[in-house]
């Protein structure tokens, strides 16, 4: 899926912006006791090391402003709230004298907060805009969405037989968090299967199926040759996976659809 979130600003200092900054990011898994500003200073935290990858608590207490002793307190509790993994960070060379630093770093539940939080304000945008638009203004939204993530893809994918272009697309996915694989098809009569293991953007395109659409016909464009879209995470299957046209079944007139492709829809049918 192209991404549709809509990331949060740079941090905000002071009590008042941390408790809004709250409300624009994460839920929070703090107790009821904490004040808005330690809810938001946690979630600024946790936001820095999603966003920078694991660091340190001297890292983190210099980018916020804060004494160590404050950002490991927070540090702990995220750690008790399951939002955030301990790691001793690798030291080469001799090492000086004293404990091994440790990196914090996000865990999968601490992402899974942060994209659920991203999902409801994308949902909500498309809700208004089929509202004051209709499903046709959503489709295209998501054509354009798909348009940049098509852009970035075409020189990777090249321009060589249909299996390596299919890997590469499924390179470039990995690459962006789809946790995407290719293989052989297994059904009779050939072609590629691509399969994508993780859809940012699930939870609101299984409202807006418009966005696996585009997704899909975008497929077609870069790899040249009909796809079939077999099954969708949103949908509820365990995994995203598309069944890619062998070219030597393709009419001769067909023979690259890079510039005027065709997508087959889940019903088997062949859309332009």
């Amino acid at each position: 899926m192209g991404q549709v979130r809509t990331a949060p600003g740079g941090p905000a200092t002071g009590p008042a912006s941390d408790a809004a900054q709250t409300r624009r990011t994460a839920p929070a898994q703090a107790t009821a006791t904490l004040s808005g500003a330690e809810r938001g200073t946690r979630a600024r935290i946790a936001r820095l090391i999603l966003e920078n990858g694991p660091a340190t608590a001297t890292g983190l207490s210099a980018r916020l402003g804060l004494t160590p002793a404050a950002v490991r307190r927070h540090l702990d509790n995220l750690l008790a709230d399951g939002m955030i993994e301990s790691r001793i960070a690798r030291t080469y060379g001799a090492r000086g004298r004293g404990r091994p630093a440790r990196l914090f770093a996000i865990t999968d539940a601490g992402r899974s907060a942060f994209e659920h939080a991203y999902d409801d304000l994308a949902t909500s945008a498309l809700r208004f805009l089929a509202e004051r638009g209709g499903p046709a203004a959503v489709a295209e939204f998501a054509r354009r969405q798909i348009a940049d993530l098509e852009g970035r893809y075409r020189a990777a994918v090249g321009s060589g037989s249909a299996s390596e272009r299919v890997r590469a697309l499924a390179e470039a996915l990995s690459a962006d968090g789809y946790a995407a694989s290719a293989s052989s098809a297994p059904a009779a009569g050939g072609g590629e299967q691509l399969c994508q293991h993780h859809c940012p953007v699930a939870h609101v395109a299984a409202e807006y199926p418009q966005l696996c659409e585009a997704e899909t016909e975008a497929f077609g464009r870069l790899l040249g040759t009909p796809v079939q879209r077999l099954a969708t995470i949103a949908n509820g299957d365990g995994i995203c996976t598309t069944h890619v046209t062998a070219p030597s079944l393709l009419k001769p007139h067909h023979h690259d659809l890079r510039d005027s492709p065709a997508t087959t829809d889940q019903s088997g049918g062949i859309s332009a």
